[in-house]
């Protein structure tokens, strides 16, 4: 049997929300920020983590995930 994986408490735009670990991806981000989409655009994706390093995520991007971290996604304005 395989263990559960590790589900992390992490908060998206506000809201409290749980990914499995070890890592998250600019993909799983947007999704949970934006379930409908739209998908063909460009998202900013900025995280705090407690433990660690602030980043951003750009698309194909990931990063390993840990309770507690925030994740901002907006769309990216072009101008």
């Amino acid at each position: 049997a395989k263990p559960h994986p590790k589900l992390h408490d992490i908060v998206v735009n506000g809201k409290p929300r749980q990914v499995e670990g070890p890592l998250i991806t600019y993909d799983q981000t947007v999704r949970l920020a934006y379930p409908e989409g739209p998908f063909d655009i460009i998202y900013t994706v900025a995280y705090t983590n407690p433990n660690g390093h602030d980043g951003t995520l750009a698309p194909d991007q990931k990063t390993p995930v840990h309770d507690g971290m925030e994740f901002r996604v907006r769309r990216t304005n072009r101008s």
